[in-house]
């Protein structure tokens, strides 16, 4: 029977991971994340493992973290024949990633903000 959380995220890891989905970052980037904050290193299927995605998942919480410049990989070969094995690891500290969110959420909010005012422009004078 598969639970519905995996034990590799302690309490504190999976509130971790919701506080940033709540931020409106997805979940699959967030648990990766969260996952990555506390691995120095990891292939892409000790990520599916412990943060309880399936590969696709992993594949596009790594492609976007790859575009927003978080996460680097690397190449290394297989223990048995086959393909190269990538490892990930985050390229900036967690620290400057949530600064990253904030300033997006604030650019957001002032976006959001600037266009109220607009709408105020058409309100009619009473």
């Amino acid at each position: 029977m598969r639970t519905e959380n995996p034990p590799y995220f302690s309490p504190r890891e999976e509130e971790f991971a919701n506080l940033l989905v709540q931020a409106g970052i997805r979940r699959n980037i967030s648990r990766v994340l969260v996952y990555l904050t506390f691995t120095p290193e990891a292939s892409s299927r000790e990520i599916e493992r412990a943060t309880d995605l399936r590969q696709p998942e992993v594949s596009m919480a790594m492609a976007w973290m790859t575009l927003q410049g978080w996460v680097v990989s690397r190449e290394t070969k297989a223990e048995n024949k086959g393909r190269p094995v990538k490892i990930y690891q985050l390229a900036i500290p967690i620290g400057t990633i949530i600064d990253l969110i904030e300033q997006a959420k604030r650019n957001e909010a002032n976006q959001q903000l600037k266009l109220v005012q607009k709408l105020k422009e058409f309100i009619p004078p009473t």
